[in-house]
């Protein structure tokens, strides 16, 4: 049974991180780098400290009328899918590693880290979306809302993974006798 399982989660992780390898490759390699070109700026999606309302605005402004749309007809989808893939992956990669440290509290650290960096990702994107629609008339509670979600996304996505980093260093620690406890 604890095979089954393994094999299982194994499975989804290794699924769910190909689909989210292909979607972050092709943000950053086609959709993230159109943005910066016609704007010049980095995208808000770039700005792991944030931004202010000046910079939003510098921004919104350089992508003119047709970059504006591009952020929302291709980023913004592509943005969709990548936090769920993000997630689901570091969440069956922690359980993957959970069958040798069942007890662990960094289980349950990665998890809350993992989904959590998934919806502050997508209040990001509803942040940008809604900046973008009210263009140019964007208020800068807005600004900063979406800003400190940025942030927060930056900040809990690092945390995931360097924990899962550390859970894989762990585990590979442990004796294999220990997974079937």
């Amino acid at each position: 049974m604890i095979r089954i399982q393994s094999k299982h989660i194994g499975m989804i992780a290794v699924a769910a991180g190909l689909t989210g390898a292909i979607l972050y490759t092709l943000m950053i390699k086609v959709t993230l780098a159109h943005i910066q070109d016609i704007s010049g700026h980095p995208p808000f999606d770039m700005r792991p400290f944030g931004y202010a309302p000046t910079d939003a605005a510098t921004l919104l402004s350089a992508l003119g009328a047709d970059g504006r749309a591009y952020y929302l007809r291709h980023q913004i989808p592509l943005d969709t899918l990548y936090p769920a893939m993000l997630s689901l992956t570091l969440i069956a990669t922690i359980f993957w590693f959970r069958q040798r440290m069942p007890n662990s509290k960094l289980v349950r650290l990665g998890v809350v880290f993992s989904v959590g960096s998934a919806l502050f990702d997508y209040l990001e994107n509803l942040g940008i979306s809604a900046m973008i629609w009210s263009w140019p008339n964007v208020s800068t509670s807005l600004v900063y809302a979406a800003s400190t979600a940025t942030i927060a996304k930056s900040a809990l996505t690092t945390s995931a993974v360097v924990l899962v980093l550390i859970m894989g260093l762990l585990w590979m620690r442990l004796p294999k006798a220990a997974q079937h406890q």
